[in-house]
């Protein structure tokens, strides 16, 4: 792992008996000493610790609303101080670039972008709008259950005052923690933006507590799965469309065919095309029959045997918390609703009966 970047918190992660693997080129934990599963059942029921500093945070001057607002099918000009938006980075083709997070505050806008997509990020921005900084001396921590709130609130008695998408800035330590009432299990939560010098007593602190635990990359998947929610690199890509990948929920009404502000973003014309006419592909939620689950990349067929294919599985493995296999796939939207699908796993066709999406209910504070 010598090419990796180690997490500022590395040695806190040792101590409670983490296993690290290379994840877009940091060394991340991907468990605890707990295991997986019991890591994932905890932070259903309690509240669990998640660092995801490997993540990109940005600043931008309020003055560049409008020229980001060109990048992203979101309304950002009229995004009111102290809440933020879930955003899309959109290609010509109506395809993602990647997922993020946007939040207005009182002098600043700041962004949350994907680990993998950052690098990218800060260079799209940056070749389109005038004071992009990236920030580089804060970890990001993310404290996901319902205990969340109870154990945050001892640190942090207003965070308890937050709803869901909510942001503000804190004091803690005599440091300034950066604040969103957000997360990415479908569990009420926070994620917690902390300078450098004070990133370890604040993770330290709250790991004392007898309701939070450290909660490493293979939980933080399977959560995020039963929840329903897609992964940039496999549910959502420069060659899935915003409306293929189930999102045309996230395109603001502003920026809609018969919004104030329609258009303007990268793909408006297809994108918008296809929330009339529809897309040629949906994603779908999957339960595989039996226990075998259908991992990425199992292609998906019409018929037991013989047939066509007709999708591919984009994120799957087991759901603790549903207590069976769990798929989320991208089919043909004219795949009728109810069919069975095969997904064929080590030369076999497995049956799958398409789900509602989430599998595990969302719990966030509204």
């Amino acid at each position: 792992m010598g090419d990796l970047k180690p997490l500022l918190l590395k040695a806190l992660h040792g101590a409670h008996g983490a296993k690290l693997v290379p994840f877009a080129g940091y060394e991340m934990p991907v468990q605890y000493a707990a295991g997986v599963m019991a890591e994932h059942l905890w932070c259903r029921e309690k509240a669990g610790l998640f660092d995801v500093s490997h993540m990109g945070q940005v600043i931008l001057p309020t003055d560049q609303a409008e020229g980001l607002e060109a990048l992203v099918p979101i309304d950002v000009l009229g995004l009111a101080p102290g809440r933020q938006r879930y955003g899309l980075f959109t290609n010509d083709a109506g395809g993602v670039l990647d997922d993020l997070m946007i939040a207005k505050r009182e002098s600043d806008l700041f962004l949350v972008v994907n680990a993998a997509c950052k690098d990218a990020d800060i260079a799209h921005l940056s070749a389109h709008l005038a004071g992009v900084a990236p920030v580089e001396d804060r970890a990001l921590l993310a404290l996901q259950g319902p205990l969340a709130e109870a154990a945050l609130s001892r640190l942090l008695p207003d965070a308890a005052q937050m709803r869901f998408m909510d942001v503000a800035v804190m004091g803690w330590e005599g440091a300034a923690l950066w604040l969103s009432r957000s997360g990415y299990t479908g569990e009420d939560g926070f994620e917690v933006s902390v300078p450098n010098a004070v990133a370890e007593g604040f993770a330290s602190a709250l790991l004392e507590m007898d309701e939070v635990a450290p909660i490493g990359l293979g939980a933080r998947d399977s959560l995020r799965l039963e929840a329903g929610l897609p992964l940039y690199g496999q549910d959502l890509g420069p060659d899935i469309t915003v409306i293929e990948a189930g999102l045309g929920w996230a395109i603001s009404k502003a920026r809609r065919a018969d919004g104030q502000r329609a258009g303007g973003f990268p793909g408006a014309d297809p994108i918008l095309h296809q929330m009339e006419a529809g897309a040629p592909r949906r994603r779908v939620g999957l339960r595989p029959e039996g226990r075998a689950p259908m991992r990425a990349g199992v292609p998906l067929f019409d018929a037991a045997e013989g047939g066509q294919q007709i999708g591919t599985v984009t994120s799957g493995g087991f759901g603790p918390s549903v207590g069976g296999p769990i798929a989320m796939g991208l089919i043909d939207s004219a795949v009728p609703d109810g069919a069975m699908i095969y997904g064929e796993v080590r030369g076999k066709r497995l049956p799958a009966r398409q789900s509602a999406l989430p599998f595990q209910k969302q719990t966030y504070k509204r």
